[in-house]
């Protein structure tokens, strides 16, 4: 069954008709509001470097995770 969504305001331009496997793929600075410099750190302290590592890192899944057993949607 196919997804669609908007994902105007989650990916940079560039990325906007991009399909989600394309997505995970693409570098961790296609997300809005991460910028190469973010990325470059994320790279260097978790070994992200893609948005699919980044989904994938269990540090952020735990935190992830914690967020939502709490309720906490700030």
């Amino acid at each position: 069954m196919p997804v669609t969504a908007d994902l105007t305001k989650l990916v940079d331009k560039a990325y906007q008709d991009k399909s989600l496997a394309e997505l995970v793929d693409a570098p961790v600075a296609a997300l809005a509001g991460v910028s190469e410099g973010d990325a470059k750190l994320l790279k260097e302290a978790f070994q992200i470097t893609t948005v699919g590592d980044l989904g994938r890192n269990p540090y952020f899944r735990t935190a992830s995770a914690l967020v939502a057993l709490t309720g906490d949607a700030k």
